[in-house]
């Protein structure tokens, strides 16, 4: 009996492997890898506003209603529950990317404050913070660009026959990738200008 219960396991994982199957838990896992990096670059983004805004603060204090911006934009990030389950929720992926595109924006208009303050941009900790955000913004790019990759040859996985009948079957989905409407205002990086 024993046998028989072992040649079975044998068969069925033979018939899952060939089937997609095995293909499907590689590819989600690439996913999940690729979206941490993704949120890490982005987490690493917010870590360093406050103290963006801080350095910014001690010269351009007037400057309110930009400061208060990004400070909001800022919290607006930190309450996102950030979670690989994310990439599997469309509603709450596009509102993650709304949230992101929108300190993106904030962002830019704190470092074009910069420029009607010579002294903050002679300030070390400013042009320090400003390259930090430059190369966080590179980062970003290219954790977003692995994810896309991984969401393309995921989603081709469960689209294309004979997989999909192995996605029907055990129920996996196409993911949604950053769209290009939200994209374009993600893509909005902040202008980082070390001139004058």
């Amino acid at each position: 009996m024993q046998k028989w219960l072992s040649a079975f396991f044998l068969l069925l994982s033979l018939q899952l492997s060939g089937c997609g199957y095995n293909t499907f838990q590689s590819q989600d896992e690439q996913i999940n890898a690729s979206w941490a990096e993704v949120l890490n670059q982005y987490q690493r983004r917010a870590d360093l506003v406050p103290n963006l805004v801080n350095t910014v603060k001690g010269y351009a204090g007037h400057e309110k209603e930009v400061l208060e911006a990004v400070t909001a934009s800022r919290a607006k990030v930190g309450a996102i529950q950030a979670s690989p389950e994310l990439v599997n929720d469309e509603q709450a992926f596009a509102k993650f990317q709304a949230a992101q595109g929108e300190l993106s924006s904030a962002l830019s208009r704190l470092l074009v404050v910069s420029e009607n303050y010579p002294n903050l941009k002679a300030d070390a900790n400013f042009r320090d913070l400003q390259a930090q955000l430059e190369g966080t913004e590179n980062r970003i790019t290219v954790a977003r660009n692995r994810y896309i990759a991984a969401i393309k040859e995921y989603n081709v996985t469960v689209r294309s026959f004979p997989s999909n009948l192995t996605a029907m079957l055990f129920g996996y989905k196409t993911k949604p990738s950053f769209s290009v409407e939200n994209e374009k205002a993600i893509s909005s990086a902040p202008a980082v200008d070390f001139g004058k």
